[in-house]
């Protein structure tokens, strides 16, 4: 793999363990080993860039988030693909008629127009609590609006999506969903990323673990989903690494060569 110069990490179940909620000290060194050599690494997440994590010693080269709709570096946006705010419009009352409080996410902040359980725990996987705002409202007509989040299941996604017209569902997590414009996400963000530093698709590499990332390790020249991944991602991938809890990242690179 000595061709390899970028790769791609989702965050959740990928860098970090789920039910230890941090980055191991392998995966860790993996990500500074890979510096080292001068490889490219790119998060590649739904988070927004308010919930990116901080790992100690490593400086990531990109951004891609909102699943693909905002897209950086640290000199400028590579990416930007927000939502009609039409449609933005569409989903809040459609949330409203299933009784769903609705999180907007903006480039430089996340409101919600109420919350209930899934929609906490959700942001409480990035660390984050949801922020009730009376400019909600303002804020889909004045904003750029990259990603709409809410709690709800997967009977009811028609129903949330009744009348959409240039956005979709994406998820990772059953008891809420991530919507992005229909032509975005994370595969998308992928190419645009390789574009703006002149890569083909077979120098990149990519790590994921959820329905969200199959676009992402379609996109790549090699896509590896984690053990713990969902079934479709395994199903998707190139290979299968080992699980987060067990250092899969680092000894699929330490084998690979790549550190």
């Amino acid at each position: 793999m000595d061709e390899i110069k970028i790769i791609f990490f989702d965050i959740d179940g990928t860098l970090i363990d789920m039910n230890r909620k941090k980055i191991s000290e392998k995966t860790l060194e993996a990500l500074r080993r890979l510096k080292e050599r001068n490889i490219l690494l790119c998060l590649a997440t739904g988070r927004g860039p308010m919930g990116l994590p901080h790992f100690e010693g490593v400086e990531f080269d990109a951004f891609l988030t909102f699943n693909g709709s905002y897209c950086f570096d640290k000199e400028q946006t590579i990416f930007s693909n927000p939502i009609p705010s039409e449609d933005v419009e569409t989903i809040v009352q459609n949330a409203a008629s299933i009784h769903r409080p609705v999180s907007i996410a903006t480039r430089d902040r996340m409101i919600a127009n109420g919350k209930d359980e899934d929609l906490v725990e959700y942001y409480s996987f990035a660390g984050l609590e949801v922020i009730v705002s009376e400019d909600f409202d303002k804020t889909i007509k004045e904003e750029e609006i990259y990603q709409v989040m809410l709690g709800c299941r997967k009977e009811d996604h028609p129903h949330l999506m009744r009348n959409v017209q240039k956005a979709r569902i994406t998820a990772w997590w059953d008891r809420a969903v991530d919507v992005i414009p229909s032509d975005g996400g994370k595969g998308e963000g992928i190419r645009q990323i390789l574009s703006y530093y002149h890569l083909d698709r077979s120098e990149a590499l990519a790590f994921g673990d959820g329905d969200n990332d199959i676009e992402m390790l379609c996109a790549v020249g090699c896509g590896v989903a984690m053990e713990n991944a969902s079934t479709g991602l395994r199903a998707a991938a190139d290979e299968i690494c080992g699980h987060v809890a067990k250092d899969g990242i680092y000894h699929y690179l330490t084998a690979r060569g790549l550190l």
